[in-house]
This record gives C-alpha cells, structure tokens and sequence, in this order.
C-alpha cells in the first residue's frame, strides 16, 4: 500500500514500519512527553541516522542544552556525532533564551529566530531539522493570541522551507505539550511516556496524528540502549511463516518414538510445562545439547539459574554442556526477569537471535515474566519472541512453570505452540514419581501413553507404561508389581518346564517299553520260525521214515522181480 504523502526514513528500526516509512518529508513533527521519556534522544536518532544512512545533513537547535553535553550524550548510544559535525553533515546551533531579557512589545516576532536558522540550514545544506524543546523557545510568551500566532509562523516557515522538522514538547497537564497548540498545527504528533508499574520501568510510544497517511494506533513499547532508540512493534509480523518437512531430535529418543517419524519438525514452537522439580529444564536442556551435537548452534535464555549451575546440573543426567559452551556452538544468558523492563527483555532476546543466528532458542521459563508487568503485555512480547522465531525457521522451546497439574498456563501462550508436553508428578505410595505426556503436535500423529519420565547418570528415559489394577503404575509400585510379575512368569516357566520334562520321561518309558515289547516280539517271530522249520524238518523226516518202513517190509523187492520178469 502506497501513501500519497512523501516521508522521511528515520532509520529507527520498527518506527518505520509503523508509520510506513518515518515521518512526513518537509513536514514538522512533534515529539512530546514527560521528562526523561526519550523525546532528545528519538530527535538525535532521527537527525543522525539522517546523516549517516541517507546522506540527509541536519541541524540541531537547542534551546537548553550545550553542544557538548548533546555529544557526550549520544556517544553512549554509540554514536559519533562529533565525527559528524567535523564532515559538516551535521550542525549544532545553541541558542540559549533568558525570559527575563524578552519582552513582548507591539508587533514583538521570532523573524531574528527564523534568520539564525536560515542561516544554520544554508550553512551546510541541511534537509532535517531539530528543535529541542520548543517550550524553551516559547517561555517569555504570555499572551495567548501571540503565542498561538507566532507557533503557527514557526510551523508555516519549517513548510516553507521544505525542512523535516522534529520540535520536541514537554507533555501539559490534560494536555499533549504545555502550550497545548502544538499538536494542532503539526503534521505527526508522537507521544512517548515512561512508566513504571510494580517497580519496574517501561517505555511506550503512541502516533497521536499523522496526517495523510495510515499509520498504527496502539501503544508500542520502545528501547534505549547501546544501540540507539528502537520501537518493538508486535503487529509487524504476520503469519506468513516459512514451514518444512525436516525433523529435529528432541535429545531423548523414547520422545521421538512416540512421534510418528520420529522428533519434532524444525522450526516448532515447543512449550514444555509442568510443576516445579518436574524435569522441565532437563530436558529443555537435552534439546540443546542434541542441536549441538547436530553441528548446530544453540541460544539458551535462562530467567532462574546461572550458566554455572546449569552446566553443573546437567552432569549428573550425563550431559556435558560445558564443551558446547567452549566451542561457541551454544551460548547461555542468564537475567532476572525484574532486573530489566519487557520491552529491554524483548529487545535483548531478539538482538541474541539475530547476531548469533542459532538453530534452537530456548527461553527457560516463561512463566517468569508473569511478575513483570500486566498479562497482556507478558503476552504481546512472548507472542512477539514466538512469532519472530517462526519467521526465521528457528524451533523455540519455552518452558513453563505451573502451580498445578492442568493442562493451562497463565501465560496463556498454549494455543501459539505447535507442539505441547505436560511433565507431571504423581504421588503413590508414599512417593513422588514423574511422568510426561504430549498434549499435541501439530501435523503429527503421535502417542497419547503416559510414560514414566526417568532421569539417570545415562541421560533421560520413558518407560513404558505399566498396567495394574488400579491403573498405571509408576516408581517402588512398578518395581513391586513387574517383581511380582516375574516371579510368577519364573513360576510358570519352571512349571512348563517340569512338565516337560516329566513328557520326556514318559516318552523315554514309553519307547523302553515298545523296544521290550518290539524284542518280545521278536523272540516268538523267532521262535515260531524255528518251529516251522522244525515243522519241516520233521514232515520231512516223516516222509522218509514212511518209505523206510515201506521198503522194509518188501514192497520195493516186489517191485524189483516184477521188473525182472518183464
């Protein structure tokens, strides 16, 4: 969407993208607040940034601080503005007003104000131009009707000159600046406020007005620090998230198994919740270490525990996070959350990703900040963290501390995550015992088993559930019942195996028996061969015994002479 206004980059990361590309070009632009709010460090920004990126030169009038002390200023934002003022891009003007010296007399104007800054702008070719403050500038005025005329000069002669102007306004009583005319007459009003709620400051910047163009109402958080004035807008991101097929190991591989095709898809918001003591940052940790193991980086966020102690504590699991430490592969940071604002969390958080460009981020726990500030606002930055990590392909783990075993986390950032584990404790017999369950994981099919979660000298496990009757049984109950088991399957296999043997026993008689019997047999087949053969013998002889007889008693000499008388 284009905006029928020409604008001015400010090069203030997030401003810009708010207001779709800074502010109104040879147009003024009104920056107010409360002291201490920021509103001389967003003008130097503007007018630098002007100088060292788009080759815009500026001018910086001010009504109340010295050259020097601006300078000093900004170097503690890392920027060289004296460098700036050597190459002639940008121009100091001090012009110190005394009220007890002005005195409106007659047709009393600012036309020897307006000389001096045409003469400054002429100077050095500027197309930017700062005033700070304009209450300064404004202070001998009493009379209302000249004191709105000479505003509206001011503003009509900045036009004129087709100079982007940045007037900075101290915030009135009911009103945007003291004068309360300024805001009528400018074409942007930006307001900056700075609070602080339970004891710790916030910034926040709202567009007041921006004529001609489309721009973000709410209330945006906003940054100061080493690396200048930057605002954190949480709109700026959309859904338009890169995805991917790859799978990425959680460190434990009884987790993996229980997801079909094993791990997490890359990129995956992962949210990790359970009650104190439950294994949270174990196994926040095994993430990490197995990303570093992959050859990958790995950015560890940690809100409760040092980096020393954390290291420490995952040693006895069997990890050595200390050597990943050494070769750069994982970097740890460990802040209170109530030491910094949210906006200075976020700010932290997303410049670590961005400089250190890891694979894995994990933010141990989220449910820190809840003491930090209102909830909507722990939401609007986490959801900030999680959208801008997706938008990368980076896989986030957060952590959640809850109070009670549910399903629910006050940080209400459950229905953001893509995948969901729930670590419980479950109290039997007289001990606490854990156990994990994956509440959900997008696009992937997985287990719905509780499992027993065991932390040993060897790393992390799940067990495989265990039934009894009264249900699934963890810890000393599971040891008794799987004792009991086996020994009533060592009952039943020595059973088995007595009847068995008893089998063989049996078959070894019944086979003694059939070769008794077999050789029985045997015996009388022999026998009764012998008494066939002696049958035979004995018909045999019997024969031969009859014609014996036969010839003895003459029967073959008969035969013998009847032959012979033939």
């Amino acid at each position: 969407m284009t905006d029928g206004i020409a604008k001015s980059l400010t090069g203030i990361e997030g401003f810009d993208d708010l207001t779709r590309g800074g502010l109104p070009a040879g147009r003024p632009s009104l920056i107010c607040g409360s002291a201490g709010c920021g509103k001389t460090l967003f003008a130097s920004t503007f007018l630098i940034n002007g100088a060292r990126m788009y080759g815009e030169r500026g001018v910086f009038v001010t009504f109340e601080e010295r050259a020097v002390d601006i300078v000093d200023n900004v170097a503690s934002l890392g920027f060289d503005l004296q460098g700036l003022i050597d190459r002639e891009q940008v121009l100091i003007e001090h012009i110190a007003i005394d009220p007890t010296e002005v005195a409106e007399v007659g047709d009393y104007d600012l036309e020897a104000l307006f000389l001096r800054l045409e003469f400054a702008v002429d100077q050095i070719g500027a197309k930017r131009i700062v005033l700070d403050t304009i209450e300064s500038l404004f202070s001998a005025f009493q009379n209302p009707a000249v004191l709105r005329a000479e505003i509206r000069r001011l503003f009509d002669w900045l036009k004129q000159k087709g100079l982007t102007a940045v007037i900075t306004g101290e915030r009135g009583d009911g009103t945007l600046t003291r004068q309360g005319l300024e805001e009528y007459v400018s074409d942007c009003v930006i307001l900056l406020d700075h609070r602080a709620d339970n004891q710790i400051s916030t910034r926040r910047m709202r567009i007041v007005k921006y004529r001609g163009t489309a721009h973000g109402t709410n209330e945006y958080p906003f940054l100061i620090d080493e690396d200048g004035f930057s605002v954190l807008p949480v709109s700026s991101l959309g859904l338009g998230h890169h995805v991917t097929n790859e799978r990425i190991s959680s460190g434990v591989p009884d987790l993996d198994a229980m997801l079909t095709g094993g791990g997490f898809y890359r990129g995956t918001s992962l949210l990790i919740s359970g009650v104190a003591g439950s294994g949270k940052s174990s196994l926040s940790c095994m993430m990490a270490d197995v990303a570093c193991r992959a050859g990958e980086k790995a950015l560890y966020l940690s809100f409760e525990e040092s980096e020393a102690q954390t290291v420490r504590n995952m040693r006895s699991i069997g990890t050595d996070l200390g050597r990943w430490l050494a070769s750069g592969q994982l970097r740890y940071i460990a802040a209170r959350p109530t030491f910094y604002s949210l906006e200075m969390h976020l700010a932290v958080m997303l410049r670590e990703v961005a400089r250190f460009q890891p694979q894995l981020v994990v933010l141990d726990p989220i449910s820190a900040f809840l003491g930090t500030g209102q909830l909507a606002e722990v939401q609007s930055m986490l959801l900030r963290v999680v959208d801008s990590l997706k938008s990368k392909g980076i896989t986030g783990v957060f952590t959640h501390l809850a109070h009670i075993q549910d399903a629910q986390t006050e940080a209400g950032l459950s229905s953001l995550m893509d995948a969901w584990v729930l670590l419980l404790n479950r109290e039997m017999n007289g001990e606490f015992n854990r156990e994990l369950y994956l509440l959900k994981a997008r696009g992937i099919s997985h287990s719905n088993q509780v499992r027993e979660f065991v932390m040993s000298n060897s790393g992390i496990h799940l067990l495989e559930p265990y039934l009894g009757e009264g249900g699934a049984l963890t810890g000393s109950a599971r040891r008794v019942e799987e004792a009991k088991a086996r020994r009533a399957e060592s009952t039943r296999k020595a059973e088995v195996a007595r009847l068995q043997e008893q089998i063989v026993q049996r078959r070894r008689r019944a086979h003694a028996q059939i070769e008794a019997l077999q050789t029985e047999i045997e015996a009388d087949e022999a026998e009764l061969q012998r008494m066939v053969q002696a049958e035979d013998v004995f018909r045999k002889q019997t024969a031969m015994d009859a014609e014996t007889i036969a010839r003895s008693r003459g029967l073959g000499a008969a035969s013998d002479g009847a032959q012979q008388d033939k």
